[in-house]
Parts: structure tokens; C-alpha cells; sequence
């Protein structure tokens, strides 16, 4: 064993950023790798820790020995060790949080078992005839017990079969006994789509388009080398079918394939969808499984036993040792970007894992992100177009309603237009349905006096209430804190209070008042917490048992109805003027994946966009689904101002109690990090964030932009992680690095 390492590096989940050197025993040499968990002596106890590296020798001396490896489930591959390693150099955080974020925490705390059950099967070369007439009429029972499993194929759970053949456990154990029977202990999983009906699928034929497209995917997974494809396919071009096509070249390869979707709404459908082209072979990780589920499917990748993972944003992570390739859908969403440390976007992970392991990169949108856009332009990535949409389909018929207009009118200002209504009407009498959108949940934006001017505000946040009818509550959607709906004015006690401006849960009031034989239903965070409640709301709309759904952009992209023929955008220029300079971008994003879901059948779609700036330059892209013109026009602003893709950006954020010593802190930070910074580098702030308070935290923001952002966050991340970590009182500092919002 001289030749084996003998010194392993290790972390320990206490966000120190930094590695441990031990001892490893000589009866640990050779079991002991990279990716191990491990207890150590660590202090005056011991602690569990990864083995991130090993080595020959170490510069420390007296260096105290591993204990123990521990266990065999939860140890990570050295791939993401190597992956982790990345993401806490480049993101600026601990190396101990980039770690843990590669197990899923069921896995990582190391309590969950495999589920095993008793299975029982008729032992090779038993004549059944023969045995039920030895039972006669005196063992009815046993006879029952061989009867249930002949007509099951011989093997059954063990205790389905004694309640099926209505015995006892006694019946089965004197089958055992008398050797007719065998039993043993499998593992059996928690099946997540367990009672699903799956219609096994074939290949489409692909458009010209898609053909080509594929063929440039299948080009670069034969290289196996990296490579990133952005797919920029309009809604209804068939995506989805390259993607599943892609995956079989790649299955074939004897490699493995990720797919990455942006909303827990969008994985049922997509799931089923792969289970359909996959069957077994998919597994399936997001948050709203169970813990056994997702240890399970977290299993059965490790073990070999499915080769396709699907899932959100940590689905990335799945321990495939033969990945071939990774698919990024929706890639331009900012749900991809955590916003907890580590602060990772899985889109751009995606990318450096690809890189490192050899795998093609698919990113695939009809609104690409300008970064990735940008990437093209630059020759970084190939860019692969879908112009058309499937069998000849039409996109939808976009029509601008101006509620200015419909205001003067009206002497007020409508929620449904009058056009809007009509078209509505005319879908419910044909059977066709109807997808209203809002990105904004609740019934009323605020509470308001109109006697003394009092606006209900979160006692913890620099935000209104809003307010929830349903519940009878008014509720703060940055720290989730709520309060019963008051009756009558806090402050002055006047009875007439208002409930101003609108959301998810007004419209399905209105709506629902305006069509009585509709079924309305509506999907958003305060109606979709059940844990099957995305699935079954999209099961009844595609039933047509739901004929009016009205949501948030979780039903904005990746969803295809074919008999939805008209989409109602409420208020299109909601997020056009919040002072984040992604604001045009994520507005020409939305309407755009919202339009797509009309039309995606054999009938034509139409669009109506409700707005009070109709000619918003944003909003006249978005009706022409122009995205080129959107990027020629929305580019030139981004360079001039040094803003994202045209330079990468860090947002060092600072939290306190105090909004003094909040800015205090900042301020030191600024004067500690300027002379470490290279010329060209931009400071601008410190400056009270937007949204100035946050569960009764003060918020500051520095903004750092140009130069090199690798040499960035050498710079940062000692300034934030580990023992030279920049202090300041009781002030909570993290960096954010490629940040999607300023907000």
C-alpha cells in the first residue's frame, strides 16, 4: 500500500472555506477515495466531512487520522467534487456549501434506508395442479395463497398476496416450510408517478428544421467532446422532439442525459412526456417529492438503474458518471439562479459540467437570455433555429387593446376589456378554452384609507400588504408574514377602507361572476400547495374539465393544450418600469412564452394584450415575436452602460438590523476592497437596495462591474468565506455574482 495516497483533504460543514488534512489508516488505504464521506477528530469531538482531495504529504505535522468511512449511499462523485470545487471558486462561497449542494439533503444526512419489502414466488419446478389437490377441501387457504400467485406470474409482495388470497402470514410461512414457496427481502421504490398512465411514444418526423438542428446536436455528441447548442425555437416548433431524440442518440452512446425544466408546474408535463419515449430509464428530482421519493430516485441514478434524470434547478447534480448530455429548456428563466448560497445558476453550471465531463449542452427557448444570445454572436456558442412551428401551425393572432381607451369609456378603469370579454364568450360556446394571465398573486395589491391616507405596510419589510379575499388576510410577499383583514382603518377607524389594484385571485373572482357556466380555476403559490396539485389542475384543464385557467407565469412556458385558442394578457406592462435594468428583457420574455400556449392545436390561436403603454417599444417587439430586433435594439444600451452580457457584474449585499450600520459596513467594505481591484473595475454605491428592508433587515447593495470576473472573485471570495472573511458588528455580507435582479 506504500504507493496509495496517504494524506486525505477533507471539509467540514461548518463554512470555515477550508480544507483539513488527515491521516488516512492503513486500513482505510484503497477504500478510501475522493467524494468519501468520513468522520474525523475534529477539536475535542468528531465531525462528518467529504474527502475533496487526496495527497502524498502534507505540511502540517502530528496530523490525526480518518476514523471511518460512512456509509456507501451517501458518497459524492468525484466529478461533482471537481464541479463543487468550481462553483465556489467562481460564485464566492464557502467550498463546504458547494459541497452539500451536490447530494440531495435526504441523502446527505444519511437516515434514509432503502424500502425493502417481503416477496414471495413458487419455487422452480412446482406443479401447481398437483399441489392445490393435495390441499383438497381441508387448505382452502393455502390453495388460495398458490392460486393468487399462478395468476400473477408466480411472484408476488408477500403481504398483498395474504390479503388477496384473504390468509395469514401463518398460511404463507407452511408453504415456506414445506419448500413450495421461496421468500426473500427486495427493494422496492417510491415511485413518484406510481397510478400514472403512460402511452409509450415513437419518433416524430422531424421538420427540415428540426432535422437540422438535431443533426448538429447528434454531430456534437458524436465528437463527445463539449459543446453548447442554443435551440432559439419559437412556442410550438418541437423543441421537445429534438430534445427527445437527442437523448436517444446519446442513450445509444452508452452515455447518460440531464434535463433541466424552470418550473416544478412545467416537470409533470414534461416527465411524462420522456416516460412516455423512456419508460424506466427517467428519474424524476424536484422539491415536491418526499423524501423517501427523492432519496429513491437520487438512488436509482448512483446505482445505474435510470440513465435520464429530469428535474429543477438541482436535478443538475445527479451523480451520472457517463454524462453525454445536458438540456437546458426554458434556459433564459430566472429560476435557474439560486438565491441562497451557494448562488449558482444552473444554466451556466450546466455549461462548466458539460465542459469538464465531455458532454453536449442544449439550451433551448423561444426568448433566449442575452447572455446566451450574446455567447453566439461571439462564436462561444452554435446557435440552431426552429422558425416554424409543427404540422404547419400558425402562430397565434396578436391584438393590442389600449385600456386607456377602455377607461375613458367606461368612466373607470376595466379589468376584462370589452374585446376580451366577447372572445371569451365566443370560446366557452365553441368548447375551446381560455388562459388568462397575471404575474401577480392575491386579490388586492393594498389596503388603503381614503378617509386619512393609511396604507397597510409589513411591520418587517419596505412593502404593502396585499391582500388575499379568500383567506380573509392580508399578507407580505417578501417575509411571508400575514394578519387578519381589519374591518375598519387601524389609524382612524373609518369603515371605508379599499382594496386597490388587482391580482390572480380578483380575476378569478370577476371572471368567474362574468362567465357563471365556466369552470375557472387558477394556478399559483397560494393555490397550488398541495403536493399534487400542479398535476392534477393541468390533468382537468387538458381533460377540458376546466374551461377558463387563470395563473402566474408558472403557466407562462413549456405547457401545450391543444384546444386553448386564446390567451388574455391582464396587464402587460406590470413589470416594464420596476427599476431593474432587466426589466424590458423579462417583459418581452413573458408575453412573448405566455402567447405560446394559444394555437398549439389544429384550431388558430389568438392573443389579446391588455396594456396603458401601447407603444412601449418592448411591447411592440413582443407582438411581432421579434426577438432579433428586441436583441439589436436592447444591446446597445447594455454596452454603453456596462451591463450584463456586455460585462460580467458582482452585487456584494449587506444586511443588518441597523440601516446605520448597515451602511457603515458597506462603506468599510468599499474603502477595504478598492485598492485590491484591477484598473477598468466599476464601483458604483454603496446604496439602500430597492427594496430597502426585508424581515426587519436593512438592505445595501454595492454593484461591481468590468474587468476580469475570474480575477473578481479571487479578489472577493477571501473577503467573504473563511477566517479572513471582512467583518463588520452583526451585518450579514454575501456576494452575488452574475445577479439576475438588482431588486
Amino acid at each position: 500500500m506504500a504507493d496509495l495516497p496517504s494524506i486525505a483533504k477533507v471539509v467540514i460543514n461548518l463554512a470555515l472555506d477550508r480544507e483539513f488534512d488527515y491521516r488516512i489508516p492503513e486500513r482505510l488505504r484503497g477504500q478510501l477515495r475522493i467524494g468519501c464521506r468520513v468522520w474525523v477528530p475534529f477539536g475535542k469531538s468528531s465531525r462528518i466531512g467529504y474527502v475533496v482531495g487526496v495527497a502524498e504529504k502534507s505540511a502540517w505535522p502530528d496530523l490525526k487520522e480518518v476514523m471511518r468511512i460512512e456509509g456507501e449511499q451517501e458518497q459524492i462523485p468525484e466529478n461533482l467534487i471537481v464541479l463543487a470545487r468550481w462553483i465556489a471558486d467562481y460564485y464566492c462561497c464557502a467550498h463546504e456549501q458547494a459541497v452539500r449542494a451536490m447530494l440531495p439533503a435526504v441523502v446527505r444526512h444519511g437516515k434514509m434506508k432503502p424500502r425493502q419489502h417481503l416477496f414471495a414466488w413458487l419455487r422452480p419446478g412446482v406443479d401447481v395442479a398437483a399441489e392445490l389437490e393435495q390441499c383438497g377441501t381441508r387448505a382452502k387457504k393455502r390453495a388460495a395463497v398458490l392460486q393468487v400467485l399462478a395468476r400473477h406470474g408466480g411472484v408476488c409482495e408477500a403481504g398483498w398476496l395474504t390479503r388477496e388470497a384473504e390468509a395469514t402470514p401463518a398460511i404463507l410461512n407452511t408453504l415456506v416450510k414445506a419448500g413450495i414457496v421461496l421468500t426473500e427481502h427486495r427493494v422496492v421504490d417510491r415511485d413518484p408517478s406510481a397510478g400514472d398512465i403512460v402511452l409509450p411514444t415513437r419518433p416524430l418526423e422531424l421538420t427540415p428544421e428540426q432535422t437540422v438542428a438535431l443533426a448538429r446536436i447528434t454531430a456534437a455528441l458524436d465528437r463527445r467532446g463539449p459543446g453548447v447548442i442554443l435551440l432559439h425555437g419559437v412556442t410550438g416548433s418541437g423543441k421537445t422532439e429534438v430534445y427527445l431524440q437527442a437523448i436517444s442518440r446519446c442513450l445509444e452512446q452508452g452515455r447518460e442525459a440531464i434535463v433541466l425544466v424552470p418550473e416544478i408546474a412545467l416537470t409533470p408535463q414534461t416527465v411524462e412526456r420522456f416516460r412516455s419515449r423512456f419508460g424506466d430509464r427517467i428519474s424524476v428530482l424536484h422539491s415536491h417529492l418526499s423524501d423517501g421519493e427523492r432519496f429513491d430516485e437520487w438512488t436509482r441514478i448512483r446505482n445505474g438503474r435510470a440513465q435520464i434524470a429530469v428535474g429543477a434547478r438541482s436535478a443538475l447534480f445527479a451523480p451520472f458518471q457517463k454524462l453525454g448530455l445536458v438540456v437546458v429548456d426554458e434556459e433564459h428563466e430566472t429560476t435557474y439562479k439560486q438565491d441562497e448560497a451557494p448562488r449558482y445558476n444552473a444554466r451556466d453550471v450546466a455549461v462548466v459540467r458539460g465542459k469538464f465531463e465531455g458532454a453536449t449542452v442544449v439550451l433551448g427557448t423561444a426568448t433566449p437570455s442575452l447572455e446566451s444570445f450574446y455567447n453566439c454572436q461571439l462564436g462561444k456558442y452554435e446557435l440552431a433555429r426552429l422558425s416554424i412551428r409543427v404540422d404547419n401551425q400558425l402562430m397565434p393572432t396578436m391584438e393590442l387593446v389600449d385600456q386607456r381607451a377602455e377607461a375613458s369609456q367606461k368612466g373607470g378603469a376595466p379589468l376584462f376589456s370589452r374585446r376580451l370579454v366577447q372572445l371569451i364568450r365566443e370560446r366557452l360556446d365553441n368548447g375551446e378554452q381560455t388562459i388568462l394571465f397575471l404575474n401577480r398573486r392575491g386579490f388586492a395589491t393594498q389596503m388603503i384609507c381614503q378617509k386619512c391616507g393609511f396604507v397597510a405596510t409589513c411591520e418587517h419589510c419596505s412593502a404593502a400588504y396585499t391582500y388575499h379575499k379568500q383567506a380573509a388576510h392580508l399578507a407580505c410577499h417578501l417575509c411571508g408574514a400575514t394578519i387578519r383583514a381589519p374591518e375598519a382603518c387601524p389609524q382612524c377607524h373609518d369603515p371605508e377602507i379599499r382594496y386597490t389594484g388587482v391580482g390572480t385571485e380578483k380575476i378569478e373572482t370577476i371572471a368567474a361572476k362574468l362567465f357563471p357556466k365556466a369552470v375557472v380555476a387558477r394556478m399559483d403559490s397560494d393555490s397550488m400547495t398541495a403536493k399534487h396539485a400542479h398535476r392534477d389542475t393541468l390533468n382537468a384543464f387538458r381533460a377540458g374539465k376546466i374551461q377558463i385557467l387563470i395563473g402566474t407565469q408558472m403557466i407562462a412556458k413549456g405547457l401545450h393544450f391543444p384546444k386553448v385558442t386564446l390567451v388574455g394578457i391582464m396587464a402587460a406592462d406590470m413589470g416594464l418600469h420596476l427599476p431593474d435594468f432587466r426589466a424590458g428583457e423579462r417583459t418581452f420574455q413573458l408575453l412573448v412564452q405566455v402567447a405560446g400556449r394559444a394555437g398549439r392545436g389544429d384550431l388558430p390561436g389568438r392573443v389579446i394584450v391588455q396594456t396603458y403603454t401601447p407603444f412601449h417599444p418592448v411591447l411592440q417587439f413582443a407582438m411581432r415575436q421579434d426577438y432579433d430586433a428586441f436583441y439589436r435594439e436592447e444591446l446597445p444600451t447594455r454596452q454603453v452602460l456596462k451591463f450584463p452580457p456586455a460585462a460580467h457584474m458582482a452585487a456584494v449585499h449587506f444586511r443588518a438590523s441597523s440601516e446605520m450600520v448597515a451602511s457603515a459596513a458597506a462603506e468599510a467594505f468599499v474603502n477595504k476592497i478598492k485598492p485590491l481591484l484591477e484598473p477598468g473595475v466599476e464601483l458604483f454605491g454603496p446604496m439602500p437596495a430597492p427594496i430597502a428592508k426585508v424581515r426587519n433587515q436593512y438592505r445595501y447593495q454595492l454593484m461591481i462591474r468590468g474587468g476580469s470576473i475570474l480575477r473578481l472573485g479571487q479578489t472577493l471570495r477571501p473577503l467573504v468565506t473563511g477566517a479572513t472573511a471582512f467583518r463588520h458588528e452583526d451585518v450579514d455580507i454575501h456576494v452575488d455574482i452574475d445577479p439576475q435582479s438588482l431588486l
